[in-house]
């Protein structure tokens, strides 16, 4: 049981990234497609005199064929995961008030992914970490709710200066800000950072960040009720959309996940968290 039991509630969805008319160089391409080997996402390229040059297309593959999910510019992908590595996150170059992803990526919600870590991979783990931080700049834009993550050590807080002066930016709004992992570390007294520490496999083996609306506010509609995202909305949710990270460490370095907008999932992870850990 535990977080793991979890893993297994959504229904995979068929999704595809396609980047039309490129004119970036080979290299780019490689990236993209090194970035979701091994995933179920594919990725190609075409021509397509309807669209300008250099723009990746997010389709999923329904009953009626494919349709297009969200479209964005070739260059915002390459900004936010393809040039960059995850010491972007970590020390802070990455500011909270000004982080974007592109909708292509962040619509890629209800996926099961398999990560591995450096040194293995220095590129399938980073998008989970800027999915992390879109969850967290959701969170500090929706300025009240919950917001619940695990960094398996909670010293991490404290070692990682970006990732420092995210909670404390989060936490200084009204949203609560539950912090869980190994307590190996406790913030200073004037902190507004709730600790949950403990030695279980939730603990060890868990990477979520969690973040629920006030329970008035919380919408009802599933991912599937929103339309198309383009290009001219990174920020395709709305502020009181539940949004979820759920991953776990099944090996030494290599990670099994997805994140979420799914409402009642979303609750279903947040409740689990809540009277468990």
């Amino acid at each position: 049981m535990g977080l793991a039991s979890f893993l297994g509630a959504i229904d995979t969805a068929s999704r595809s990234l396609s980047v039309v008319n490129r004119s970036a160089p080979d290299p780019v391409q490689r990236m993209l497609e090194t970035t979701f080997a091994d995933q179920p996402v594919d990725v190609d390229e075409l021509s397509d005199d309807a669209r300008g040059d250099d723009v990746v297309v997010l389709t999923e593959q329904t009953a009626e064929g494919h349709e297009v999910v969200a479209t964005s510019p070739l260059e915002e992908v390459m900004n936010s995961v393809l040039l960059v590595n995850s010491d972007l996150y970590k020390t802070g170059q990455a500011k909270l008030d000004e982080f974007e992803l592109p909708s292509v990526l962040t619509r890629l919600d209800d996926v099961p992914f398999s990560l591995r870590g450096y040194p293995e991979s220095d590129k399938e783990k980073l998008l989970l970490v800027a999915i992390s931080r879109y969850i967290e700049r959701h969170a500090w834009r929706a300025g009240n709710g919950r917001l619940r993550s695990s960094f398996q050590r909670l010293s991490r807080i404290e070692d990682e200066r970006g990732t420092r002066a995210v909670y404390k930016k989060v936490a200084s709004t009204d949203v609560q800000t539950h912090i869980y992992g190994i307590p190996d570390w406790s913030p200073p007294t004037n902190s507004n950072l709730v600790t949950h520490g403990g030695y279980t496999d939730d603990f060890y083996d868990s990477w979520f960040v969690v973040y629920t609306p006030p329970e008035d506010e919380s919408v009802e509609a599933e991912p599937g009720d929103r339309t198309a995202a383009s290009d001219e909305r990174l920020d395709d949710v709305e502020p009181d959309q539940p949004v979820a990270l759920l991953a776990l460490e099944t090996e030494p370095k290599r990670w099994e996940g997805y994140w979420t907008f799914r409402p009642s999932l979303v609750s279903d992870i947040d409740r689990y968290i809540s009277r468990n850990m």
